[in-house]
């Protein structure tokens, strides 16, 4: 059988800062420079409002640059300069998919710092862009997920439900929505979901153990121990992978996240 105890075991920053050592690395372009002595580390929106102090010319800042430099950011867990990258991006974007874009991905950031009403207002603003574009069902996705860990569970189903509503080949929004149901007890909806995800190729051990708890829910012992044993048969080949091509870049044990990294539920970065 399978266990749920891990089910919340999220590997999440406490969002406490940064230690010194640190404090002189910066990936941002430099025309984004700010004068240290006018910064209050307690604010986190001194760096945009200082920038709009100073007027930069928008034609002097490329928004898709700083995108990146969040991306970057959010590539070596720090999260918080992530999210002022990513809101420099979206108020220097001429574009509104650039925009939309970048609003996205400062709501995952803080979603990893667990600041989850920054998180919501980050994905509704987005939302409040085009909420039919192509990253409309990414937001909505990952703004279900920041709901249901603001205790809104209600308002997290109907936007799970609309993330695939708008995009119904979203493997993400299926499991993020099988996952929802699954917590509310509605099995049945639950596996129609996993099943979708499934199929549209987001098959890995996580997503079987998944689909184990909820068959266990229904009843369904045996194919439950089936779906679990396959599970833990793909984290193993996932182990021994991960564990080979450490040796061959500079040897070591992988620890048991970078085995299987990554949230119980699917974020999604743009």
């Amino acid at each position: 059988m399978t266990d749920r105890s891990d089910d919340h075991d999220h590997r999440f920053s406490e969002g406490e800062g940064f230690d010194d050592p640190y404090d002189e690395f910066d990936l941002d372009p430099p025309e984004l420079d700010v004068d240290p002595s006018k910064v209050d580390p307690v604010d986190s929106r001194i760096i945009t409002d200082t920038l709009d102090e100073q007027n930069i010319p928008s034609d002097e800042v490329d928004a898709g640059e700083l995108l990146d430099v969040g991306l970057n950011y959010m590539g070596i867990n720090r999260f918080e300069q992530a999210t002022a990258a990513f809101e420099r991006a979206a108020r220097f974007a001429d574009d509104d998919r650039l925009a939309q874009e970048a609003w996205v991905n400062k709501g995952v950031a803080h979603a990893e710092l667990e600041e989850y009403d920054e998180a919501i207002g980050a994905h509704r603003e987005a939302l409040s862009i085009d909420d039919e574009s192509e990253h409309a069902a990414t937001a909505e996705t990952n703004l279900a997920y920041a709901l249901w860990e603001f205790g809104e569970t209600a308002q997290a189903l109907e936007h799970a439900e609309r993330a695939v509503e708008i995009d119904d080949r979203f493997a993400e929004g299926w499991f993020n929505r099988a996952f929802f149901l699954s917590e509310r007890g509605l099995s049945e909806e639950a596996l129609h979901c996993i099943d979708n995800a499934i199929r549209l190729g987001m098959r890995n051990g996580k997503i079987l153990e998944e689909k184990a708890r909820i068959l266990e829910d229904l009843g369904e012992y045996e194919e439950a121990e089936e779906i679990a044993e396959e599970a833990n048969e793909m984290r193993e080949r996932a182990e021994q992978r991960v564990m080979e091509q450490r040796e061959e870049m500079h040897g070591g044990t992988p620890t048991s996240e970078e085995v299987d990294a990554g949230p119980e539920r699917e974020w999604e970065l743009e």
